[in-house]
């Protein structure tokens, strides 16, 4: 049984029940992991043949700048359908909620890979551990930005 509190409106103007809302805003969400997750490989293998070329925190960051190239295009293309938008507007907006992320990023991995790993003694493929969780970490503010700001 739907819970059924206020429509709401979609763009087309049918109205959705709140269980459908939050159903549609979970696929979506859903959908967006996946895609972000191809990005995230992107990210994670470039940063594994970075890191042959320059130290790990310099890889990190270059990585990150790959993986978004990655990412804006999935997202714009895939996800939030923004092709007919300001496609300039969109990338400032998308570089914006990713200064948030790659801070995120980076700070995790630097710190689980410098301080947390080794103060637990963890030395097997400790820089790609670290780096693996601080690309996770910024899965839902990356999700809520883009959404709303980004590809609105």
């Amino acid at each position: 049984m739907a819970i059924e509190i206020h429509p709401l409106t979609t763009t087309g103007g049918d109205s959705l029940t709140l269980s459908q809302r939050i159903g549609s805003i979970a696929v979506e969400f859903f959908r967006f992991l996946l895609t972000g997750s191809v990005a995230a490989i992107v990210n994670l293998g470039s940063r594994w043949i970075f890191s042959f070329l320059m130290p790990f925190e310099a890889a990190v960051i270059l990585a990150y700048l790959v993986g978004m190239v990655a990412a804006f295009l999935l997202f714009q293309k895939i996800i939030f359908k923004a092709g007919s938008g300001d496609v300039k507007k969109q990338i400032r907006r998308f570089l914006l909620v990713h200064v948030v992320g790659i801070t995120q990023v980076y700070f995790i991995s630097w710190g689980l890979a410098d301080f947390g790993f080794p103060a637990i003694g963890w030395t097997w493929h400790a820089e790609d551990l670290a780096h693996f969780i601080g690309v996770a970490t910024p899965a839902f503010s990356s999700y809520i930005g883009h959404k709303y700001y980004t590809f609105k």
